[in-house]
């Protein structure tokens, strides 16, 4: 477990961290449907590719759940969000790229915490689905 002081920017994170931006995992929960949820890890500097994602999860709509609804999904606050401990266990889709990566860091559970590990061991220890259901960031989001 890595402890740091809250970061403001996810290059930030890294550099506390020791680490490169794109071994920083965000664990975005998505809305399939009524209590219907899946946990999406996706490398820093890449964003989600919704065309990409609805045609792997097999579904025309998907959404966001607003900070309320995510933490009664998952029990955690935005910002902390992650598939360990979660207080139900969401299936967990990691991005392909997450495959390739010796050393990855994702969130613990609070803000500023953080486990490192390899990313295939990650992918084995959640059961994660992997493909590619991600682009590269753009400055437009």
């Amino acid at each position: 477990m890595v402890r740091t002081e809250r970061p403001n920017s996810v290059e930030e994170s890294a550099a506390l961290q020791g680490i490169r931006v794109e071994q920083l995992l965000r664990t975005i929960v998505i809305r399939r449907g009524a209590d219907d949820y899946v946990f999406v890890l996706v490398p820093g500097g890449r964003q989600i590719d919704w065309p990409k994602l609805r045609a792997r999860l097999g579904v025309k709509r998907l959404s966001l759940p607003n900070q309320e609804e995510a933490r009664a999904a998952t029990g955690y606050q935005r910002g902390a969000i992650t598939p360990f401990g979660s207080s139900r266990a969401w299936p967990v889709l990691a991005d392909a790229a997450v495959a390739g990566l010796d050393t990855v860091a994702i969130g613990g559970g609070g803000r500023g915490i953080n486990l490192h590990l390899a990313g295939p061991d990650l992918l084995a220890h959640l059961h994660a689905d992997v493909a590619d259901v991600s682009r590269p960031a753009t400055a437009e989001g």
